[in-house]
């Protein structure tokens, strides 16, 4: 059974750091890209971060400078430390796993609700 299990979301006041975890189980970790995706109220969900099996990476641009995605293989967890948080970072943080060859598997964790206010 493939299983992310979130954590580290919560309250933060702007200018905050929050470090976000994702523990993936029932897939070959290291074969899949990671990426975390938010959204906010009346809003659609976007990438946030992804980083690929080969540790490429990718940002949005609201994010670029202040937050950085990283994976630990042998933890099987992915990982995003947002710093100089602000208001508009505020949003439900998914964590997401993509495999993609001859057929394409897809799979979310359950969200995390990270909260930017003074």
């Amino acid at each position: 059974q493939v299983q992310l299990v979130e954590s580290g979301g919560g309250l933060v006041q702007p200018g905050g750091s929050l470090r976000l975890s994702c523990a993936a189980s029932g897939i070959i970790f290291e074969l899949y890209t990671m990426g975390w995706y938010r959204q906010a109220p009346g809003k659609e969900r976007e990438l946030v971060a992804g980083i690929s099996s080969g540790s490429r990476t990718n940002y949005a641009d609201s994010v670029k400078g202040r937050f950085t995605i990283t994976r630990d293989n042998a933890k099987n967890t992915v990982y995003l430390q947002m710093k100089s948080l602000k208001p508009e970072d505020t949003a439900v943080y998914y964590c997401n796993a993509n495999y993609r060859s001859t057929w394409t598997q897809d799979y979310w964790g359950q969200g995390t609700q990270v909260t930017v206010s003074s």
